[in-house]
């Protein structure tokens, strides 16, 4: 049995990796917080950040395109609260560094476009098949 040359393994979506490379550099600021920073304000960054790779990885198994973008901007909205709230509070509130915000965001920022593109990529996919 052959299989399809047009498939492609989530592992292998560019957007998957980086929200992956997100969750990692996530944990790693997580792992070091005290159980008080944890509890106020680290489980919601953690679970949110985390959020955003399960949505993809859901939006992958769905069939129908509006159910995929569904889960898909689920994730969009996951990646909005993990950096633009809690990280930048992070930052403000001094219990991440300058640097490990900027390196988290430079990612964030390559993902948020990837899965703008890629949301668009599956409207258009639909749009070609009418």
């Amino acid at each position: 049995m052959e299989e399809k040359k047009d498939y492609i393994k989530l592992e292998d979506l560019e957007v998957y990796k980086l929200a992956r490379e997100l969750s990692k550099m996530g944990w790693a600021i997580y792992s070091k917080m005290t159980w008080q920073t944890r509890k106020i304000i680290g489980d919601q960054f953690i679970e949110s950040i985390d959020s955003i790779g399960a949505n993809i990885a859901e939006s992958y198994g769905r069939y129908h395109y509006l159910d995929r973008i569904r889960f898909l901007y689920n994730s969009r909205g996951s990646l909005l609260e993990s950096i633009n709230h809690w990280l930048s509070l992070m930052e403000e509130r001094e219990i991440i560094s300058k640097e490990e915000f900027t390196n988290v965001k430079m990612i964030s920022d390559k993902l948020s476009l990837k899965l703008n593109n890629y949301i668009q990529s599956i409207y258009n996919s639909k749009k070609e098949l009418k």
